[in-house]
């Protein structure tokens, strides 16, 4: 039926141009010929085509458009008496005799545009005759195709200032009265438009009033063209005719498009003095007109308007346009009662939008704006509607946005209010957007109470929201957010060290409720956190009873200690052993021995009752080792303790080479290379012979397994260990040790149960090259190796 429809059409278009192309032909003959009446008669059967009413508005405008071209032809030829001989005011009343109303109607304009350029008479009187005419014409598509020729063939000769139609009484007032006339009229047929067929048509009259509406907007540019429309007569006259008209037609599609054309076509500056009028008519349009992109874009034009200049900063502050605009939303919300949320939270977003770039300084006009908008929400358990989420996320980022600086939004009330409208998933993707913003911009959080409103404000992150657990995250996600948290944990910081630990425990409490899984994340940079505050403290001692006592490294060292004990429940042993050394060799540094020993008796629990694979004790163990052996507080009692335990562990490791390396390793517990550290040569001596002895035992157990003894490289390794010590002083190690090792190596080596390994053997030789080349140094070091004979 639907391309019947079209065919049907198609071949009515083809026929209207058929017929007019054919007495074109005659009308052009009768132009070259002079002969007026001929003209006139071919004319009016030329425009009769234009009489249809089968056409859809498109078609019709390709008719319209054939018949325009040969009415100008016509026109040039009225113009020039000497070859049609008719004065132009009896041609005026010629016209007038053509048979139908529409060709007659046609005609009657162009000689109109004649008759006015020709000054015979006043052009308001032409004009006004002229637009009163046209309401002969009642037919929508019709009569807009030909009031639109109308303003066509008239937007030259209009009486506006300086123009040479303007005086003997033609007024500016004449010129708008005339398109307000004309556009009034224009708007009525386009309404009318809707009651043109049956409602099962709606859809296709809808999209033909939608094809045919530039021409009724078309009047308010020519309106705005007007060079006589002050600020005065568009704010007295022009705006509460059209406002009117638009009020009035009561029809959705014409008042959001009017309204759309209004903001579009005339001055911002018109604008901004006329707020009060134009945001009064809003709230009495339909319910259903689309007031929420109509305000967008005023409060978008007025923004830019705004930018443009600084100077135009006190005129919108005069005409209080804030308070205006919020008021007028506030009153079209009310009006439109079925307008979705979404609608709603468009509105404040463009309102805060124009508040935060005419008014950035005016914090209370953007927390303003977050009130209102928490009110509309306050019926609303939590969002589901994406696009209404998307918004909501628009609007809690532009203020972020705006000021580069998180603390300036942590000073509006609203703003964490706005947020718990949020679905859980959109709530961490807003929490995520506010610490991007605080990296990017290395924004410090400097006081425990702000601290305290980000993490109300990134909860989601921290905590699980009602109807997500951590269980049900992607792996992949879940760790990307806690990173994120663990990155801006360094940007809260204060240099007052008091305020500093009221943030660390505010950080504290957040993150107990964060559950197990995310403790692994967020402890590690709480922890370091505290201990940069330790050593921003170091060598102050304090007593740490009572609630208001500053903050002192023991009072510091005890919240330490049962942040890191917090890893026992997730459990994550390596890490919190981790922890505990570097929290003892920050008290190492506070010279607070019993906190460092305390903190090593925890690491040392750890390690027996917790870790339990062979390589995460092979990795703890060298970590204790390495940190024992940087520390100086400890007397001789407390030292012997822990490097007897250490040595103990070492040579308890599941695998012969891990204790063999761990052994020696431990031989830098009794010789420490300082002025002031351990110089006890003979137990380093054991040490390193224990290792060998390991060394050996690993040898001879690869060949009773494997048939072969394997590389010599815990042997190599444990040279260099020897000639490390031997360089440094220790009386223990005399060149024939390391001459007796040396040869030892080289007979395993050619020993037929050994491996050959290039990686080893090449590691033998380097360490021989480097004996010869300190042999062959000058000084103290040459003549120590020269008692090495290799």
């Amino acid at each position: 039926m639907i391309s019947n429809g079209i065919e049907d059409e198609d071949k009515w278009l083809a026929e209207g141009i058929a017929g007019i192309q054919h007495n074109a032909f005659y009308l052009h003959r009768a132009l070259d010929s002079d002969n007026l009446r001929e003209a006139l008669k071919y004319a009016a059967l030329l425009l009769s085509e234009l009489r249809t009413s089968k056409l859809s508005p498109h078609k019709y405008y390709e008719l319209y458009m054939r018949a325009f071209d040969e009415l100008r032809r016509l026109e040039v030829f009225f113009k020039d008496e000497d070859r049609h001989g008719c004065p132009v005011v009896d041609l005026y009343e010629l016209v007038q005799h053509a048979g139908n109303i529409l060709p007659r109607l046609y005609l009657l304009c162009t000689v109109g545009s004649v008759y006015i350029k020709s000054k015979e008479a006043p052009a308001k009187d032409v004009l006004k005759d002229l637009v009163e005419m046209c309401r002969s014409v009642q037919h929508p598509i019709r009569g807009l195709f030909l009031r639109s020729y109308l303003a066509q063939i008239s937007r030259d000769k209009l009486p506006d200032i300086g123009s040479e139609y303007e005086g003997d009484g033609d007024t500016v007032m004449d010129a708008v009265e005339f398109v307000l006339q004309n556009f009034t009229e224009m708007n009525k047929l386009w309404v009318r438009m809707q009651h043109q067929g049956p409602l099962r048509e709606k859809d296709k009259l809808e999209k033909e009033r939608n094809e045919l509406r530039d021409l009724v907007g078309k009047n308010l540019h020519v309106l705005s063209q007007i060079e006589g429309i002050d600020l005065e007569l568009y704010r007295d006259t022009v705006l509460p005719r059209v406002l009117e008209q638009i009020v009035n037609c009561k029809d959705e599609l014409a008042q959001y498009y009017l309204m759309d054309c209004i903001i579009q076509v005339f001055p911002d500056e018109y604008h901004l003095q006329t707020l009060e009028i134009l945001l009064g008519a809003c709230p009495q349009l339909q319910p259903t007109v689309d007031l929420k992109t109509v305000l967008s874009q005023l409060m978008e034009r007025l923004s830019n308007y705004a930018s443009s200049s600084p100077e135009l900063l006190p005129e919108f502050l005069q005409v209080e346009a804030f308070s205006k605009l919020s008021n007028a939303i506030g009153k079209v919300i009310e009006a439109q009662v079925d307008m979705p949320i979404v609608g709603v939270i468009t509105l404040y977003v463009s309102l805060l939008t124009f508040t935060l770039r005419v008014h950035p300084d005016r914090l209370d006009y953007v927390d303003q704006v977050l009130g209102s908008c928490v009110k509309k929400l306050s019926g609303i358990p939590k969002l589901e509607d994406s696009k209404a989420t998307k918004q909501v996320v628009a609007l809690l980022s532009a203020p972020l946005d705006k000021y580069d600086d998180i603390v300036t939004a942590l000073t509006l009330s609203n703003y964490p209010r706005v947020m718990d409208h949020l679905d859980a998933g959109t709530n961490k993707i807003m929490a995520m957007v506010i610490i991007k913003s605080i990296m990017k911009n290395k924004t410090f959080v400097s006081t425990s109470d702000k601290v305290e409103v980000l993490f109300e404000l990134i909860k989601g992150l921290i905590k699980d929201l009602e109807g997500i657990s951590t269980d049900e995250l992607d792996e992949e996600d879940f760790h990307e957010e806690q990173n994120s948290v663990a990155c801006l944990m360094h940007m809260l910081y204060n240099d007052d060290p008091d305020e500093m630990l009221k943030i660390i425990c505010t950080v504290w409490k957040h993150i107990t409720a964060g559950g197990q899984k995310r403790l692994s994340f967020t402890v590690p940079p709480l922890v370091f956190s505290a201990l940069k505050l330790v050593r921003r403290l170091q060598g102050q001692d304090g007593d740490v009873a009572g609630e208001e006592v500053p903050a002192t490294p023991k009072k510091i060292f005890q919240l330490l200690n049962q942040i890191i004990e917090s890893l026992t429940v997730v459990p994550s042993p390596e890490l919190a052993l981790r922890l505990y050394l570097q929290c003892a060799e920050a008290a190492n540094d506070c010279e607070l021995e019993p906190v460092a020993y305390e903190f090593f008796t925890q690491a040392f629990v750890l390690y027996e009752e917790e870790v339990a694979d062979s390589k995460a004790q092979v990795t703890a163990i060298h970590l204790i080792i390495g940190t024992l052996q940087r520390m100086n507080i400890f007397g001789v009692e407390n030292r012997d303790t822990l490097t007897h335990k250490a040595t103990g562990y070492s040579a308890k490791l599941l695998k012969k080479p891990d204790q063999c390396r761990a052994v020696y390793a431990c031989s830098h517990l009794f010789w420490v290379d300082e002025p002031d550290g351990v110089k006890d040569g003979e137990r380093a001596l054991l040490c390193l012979k224990r290792s060998l002895r390991i060394a050996n035992a690993a040898q001879q157990m690869a060949n009773v397994t494997r048939g072969s003894s394997g590389p010599v490289t815990l042997f190599v390794e444990i040279l260099n260990k020897y000639l490390y010590f031997f360089e440094k002083g220790n009386p223990q190690i005399t060149g024939s040790v390391i001459q007796g090792l040396v040869e030892l190596i080289k007979t395993e080596m050619q020993s037929d149960s050994t491996t050959a390994n290039h990686a080893s053997d090449a590691f033998f030789t380097s360490t021989l090259r480097y004996i010869h080349f300190q042999k062959q140094k000058d000084g103290p070091m040459g003549e120590k190796y020269g008692s090495i004979k290799l």
